[in-house]
């Protein structure tokens, strides 16, 4: 998993509230067993005039030139500033797969779905709480100034608006190690394969006979 330390990006914003996984992913593209390649169908449904399926060319589809990701001043953006309750809906992960492989490095947002915010921090993605008042102050920015750029600072737990002010936002401890190491429950498992290695070694040494089970299956 990337790691998230300091992120300096352009800023896209998604006016709307309640935006659920299936806006995010819609339901066709999860019949794939990848883990990548989501990225092109993120907002598929908004992005474009015509239904996507999986595996077609998006340059063959048509863009709808009212979407905000399709806008020429947001082309390139990796953080989201968004309405409340971003993330609801089904469970799926893929919904953070998708915003990760489109360039998302952070959301910000008044309030999220629980399991899709658990998600996001699995898959090195920032999703950030912020005050309603803060993030309406930060949709006017973004419409005043193209362009728009903030600094996301994880270890000092700040976002630095272009003026130089900074906004503090809570983490919980341990979602914060894992993101500044680029942990996910596989990173953090290994980080004691030497055990995990010595504890095989030495069960298989007093049981040899685990050995020729685990060969024969």
């Amino acid at each position: 998993m990337q790691k998230f330390t300091v992120h300096k990006g352009l800023v896209a914003p998604m006016d709307r509230e309640n935006v659920d996984t299936d806006a995010i992913i819609p339901k066709q593209f999860l019949k794939s067993i990848k883990k990548t390649g989501f990225g092109v169908n993120l907002f598929d449904e908004w992005r474009y005039l015509d239904r996507g399926e999986p595996g077609q060319d998006p340059e063959s589809r048509k863009p709808n030139p009212d979407f905000v990701l399709n806008q020429p001043r947001y082309a390139g953006a990796s953080i989201l500033v968004a309405r409340r309750n971003f993330g609801c809906g089904s469970s799926r992960e893929h919904a953070p797969w998708a915003l990760d492989q489109y360039g998302f490095r952070a959301i910000l947002a008044p309030s999220f779905a629980d399991i899709f915010f658990n998600n996001c921090f699995k898959n090195g993605l920032l999703p950030i709480v912020l005050p309603e008042a803060t993030i309406d102050m930060l949709f006017n920015e973004i419409a005043a100034f193209p362009g728009y750029e903030l600094t996301i600072d994880l270890d000092r737990q700040v976002i630095v608006r272009p003026q130089g002010e900074a906004i503090g936002f809570d983490v919980i401890a341990f979602r914060k190690y894992c993101l500044l190491n680029g942990f996910d429950d596989i990173g953090l498992t290994l980080r004691h394969a030497d055990k995990i290695r010595a504890y095989e070694a030495e069960r298989i040494a007093t049981k040899p006979w685990l050995a020729h089970t685990l060969v024969q299956r």
